[in-house]
């Protein structure tokens, strides 16, 4: 069974850190890559960062670089998000999300978790 919940979310000011957790099971990490993305009220969800399951291959959009880190526990069937700088663009609900092989969907998502930051 395929199953990812998220943890961490929460109430921080503008330039604190929060860090996220996406629990999978473990068949889930035998899949191919965990994104996490994030979305607000009226704007589509957006890619924020990717890890493979394998290897160290990371993405992060250009919005997050330097302030991000994706990272993986396979000991623990766990991704994390350390979020660091945080400002108020960066307020949404946080998914983490599988997908099964390299260039399709990430069909298998979270319940989400909502991030907050005030100014």
């Amino acid at each position: 069974q395929v199953q990812l919940v998220e943890s961490g979310g929460g109430l921080v000011q503008a330039g604190g850190s929060l860090r996220l957790s996406c629990a999978a099971s473990e068949r889930t990490f035998s899949m191919d890559a965990i994104g996490w993305f994030r979305q607000v009220p009226g704007k589509e969800r957006e890619l924020v960062a990717r890890i493979k399951l394998s290897g160290d291959n990371t993405y992060y959009r250009d919005s997050v670089k330097g302030r991000f880190t994706i990272s993986r526990d396979n000991a623990k069937n766990t991704v994390f998000l350390q979020m660091n700088s945080l400002n108020p663009a960066d307020t949404a609900v946080y998914y983490c999300a599988a997908r099964a092989t390299p260039g399709n969907e990430y069909n298998y998502w979270g319940q989400g978790t909502q991030v907050t930051v005030s100014s």
